[in-house]
């Protein structure tokens, strides 16, 4: 240990509060919280041979230590808490992933309406969420439209643009989902008290907007307004199904965060669901990478005050699974051992359970990929793991519309948004070697111009002649010898490498020939599609060409538009005639109606 180190471990403070660790190089990699710092900074460096491998590599990394001492275990916490989000060390846990979730914002203007935005910063006005799911967001929008017959337009809705009867009422007043006060029929009082019923039902209070409704359904009833006061009666039961069809455990729960935690030694689940008189408002379950091995306490800690910050949540009490102490915090902590909140811990851990049994299946998958590449490296003695494999193949027919395809293969896995078609340019007729010598040139003359990572393995789909033409092009560009390159001949499913008159045969059943197997199909299954477009495409536009006076700028427009014969012989002469013209429309008209008949 340096020397400066240790006079820096001498002078700890006996005290809660948080602590630093930086490198050589100045950079934070590491922010903690105790209740004591002294003892728990130098906890780290009296006895590291009992160190996890990774807290190990973290402390031989340690070049200067600060520390803030704090009033409070909980404040230190907090202080914790957003040092992370700032600076984002290395070896501190990431908790919430960074998904931007959809928020609902009931406008700051006269006769306010309800938005959505997954940026809640831009808007002006009041905003609900964040909301985990989309579906359960446009659910309550939809509810609350129903219920309260909000507004949905953009018009400015000024005292004299209504006075001045400048805005018309549009179709959502007649089809009664708008209370027209554009057109001064619903008076801004009334708009706004509804406005308040459905603050208080984004809120989850259900019994504020209840109480509303039915005492209007009164006040109505006695002034002999039985269809003021049977409209009040509907929206009442909307709202009472909407309220019983999000019932949760019970009624009778107010106002509490649900925040549990499941996990082992690398990974760990997080649960949160928020409720408010028995209702679920929100709920999410997340992933958490560890990264020093740290107790499941101190990731549920952490939880606790990222969650209630993100969903900026003032409810009293937070239920958990493990018992956790936060002395200075403004809310309860419980663990509950029976009744209804047991029921909502035991439903977030069945949650965590589910997403750590998913984390595992998907490690499982990884390493058995990861397994697959190995041996595929092993089997064809390839420099370096071929985690980026590329396949080319080539498609005619009868030597006419010569296409190109190539797949790539990322980890294993296909790379859909990387893979390209090839138009031949510069070969005439069918000429598979040509062909290769074009496609494999263009390929990676453009990933060298942009500077792209090269694929560790390309693929051939063809015998020997194929081959040496893309070995040639990789000569011409300098790659030859930097990148392995194979081809696979399709009857006995040889492999030949350049240079190698005996050709490699893998067992029928091994990972890596089946890999390859996936490529090649997955190449002619890609070239053969776009081949079949183009072939489709190419005889529309040979039956087209045989119309007097139609040529290609006329031809273009007409595949622009219509796609297809059978849509051009479908369409009206109006149509037609506005997309190329009316004398050009009658002879498109008078051909294909001459060759129906011929047909």
């Amino acid at each position: 240990m340096r020397e400066e180190l240790k006079n820096v471990l001498t002078e700890l403070p006996e005290a809660p509060g948080i602590y630093k660790y930086f490198n050589k190089n100045n950079e934070l990699i590491y922010v903690g919280k105790a209740k004591d710092i002294k003892k728990r900074v130098t906890s780290y460096f009296n006895r590291t041979d009992a160190l996890d491998v990774k807290t190990q590599k973290l402390v031989s990394l340690i070049h200067r230590i600060e520390y803030i001492i704090v009033q409070t275990e909980f404040d230190a916490l907090l202080l914790e808490n957003s040092l992370i989000k700032q600076f984002k060390p290395k070896y501190n846990i990431k908790l919430v992933d960074d998904k931007s979730y959809p928020y609902i914002v009931v406008t700051n203007e006269r006769f306010p309406k309800l938005l959505k935005t997954r940026r809640p910063e831009l808007h002006k006005g009041f905003c609900f969420g964040p909301y985990t799911s989309v579906k359960a967001m446009e659910t309550m929008i939809d509810v609350i439209q129903k219920i309260f017959q909000l507004r949905t337009c953009s018009y400015v809705l000024s005292e004299k643009n209504i006075r001045e009867k400048k805005i018309k009422m549009c179709l959502e007043y007649h089809i009664g989902n708008c209370k027209a006060p554009c057109e001064g029929l619903e008076s801004e009082s009334d708009y706004n008290e509804k406005i308040k019923q459905a603050q208080q039902l984004l809120r989850g209070n259900v019994n504020f907007a209840r109480k509303y409704f039915k005492e209007a359904i009164e006040i109505a009833a006695s002034k002999l307004e039985f269809e003021k006061a049977q409209e009040y009666k509907e929206r009442l039961d909307l709202l009472e199904k909407f309220h019983k069809n999000n019932i949760l455990v019970s009624p009778d729960i107010a106002d509490l965060d649900v925040i549990c935690i499941a996990g082992d030694d690398s990974h760990a689940a997080v649960h949160y669901s928020k409720v408010v008189n028995g209702v679920l408002l929100q709920s999410k379950t997340m992933s958490v990478k560890k990264k020093l091995e740290e107790p499941d306490e101190d990731i549920l800690a952490h939880a606790i005050v990222n969650l209630r910050e993100l969903y900026a949540s003032a409810a009293p009490e937070v239920v958990t699974n493990l018992p956790i102490d936060l002395p200075g915090s403004t809310f309860e902590i419980s663990t509950p051992q029976r009744g209804d909140k047991k029921k909502l811990v035991d439903m977030a851990l069945k949650n965590c359970l589910y997403k750590i049994d998913a984390m595992r299946q998907a490690q499982e998958r990884e390493t058995g990929t990861l397994r697959v590449l190995r041996k595929l490296q092993q089997d064809l003695k390839l420099p370096d793991l071929p985690d980026h494999i590329e396949c080319f193949d080539n498609s005619n027919l009868q030597g006419t519309n010569a296409v190109s395809a190539m797949v790539c293969f990322l980890n294993g896995k296909p790379a859909k948004k990387e893979y390209r078609h090839y138009n031949v340019k510069t070969v005439t007729g069918p000429n598979d070697f040509a062909t290769m010598y074009e496609v494999i040139t263009r390929r990676y003359k453009r990933l060298l111009e942009e500077n792209k990572p090269l694929p560790k393995l390309i693929i051939v789909d063809g015998g020997k002649g194929q081959l040496n033409s893309a070995c040639d092009a990789l000569k011409q560009l300098g790659l030859y010898g930097r990148i392995p390159i194979l081809g696979i001949a399709k009857n006995l499913e040889e492999l030949f490498f350049p240079g190698d008159d005996i050709p490699i045969y893998l067992d029928k059943k091994s990972e890596s020939l089946k890999i390859i197997q996936h490529m090649r199909d997955e190449a002619h299954r890609f070239g053969i599609t776009h081949h079949r477009k183009k072939r489709t495409k190419s005889g529309l536009k040979t039956m087209l060409e045989d119309i007097p006076d139609v040529g290609q700028a006329t031809i273009e427009k007409l595949l622009r538009k219509f796609k297809t014969i059978s849509r051009i012989k479908k369409a009206s002469y109006d149509e037609l005639a506005e997309t190329v013209g009316k004398n050009k429309a009658d002879k498109i008209l008078m051909y294909l109606s001459s060759t129906d008949k011929n047909s």
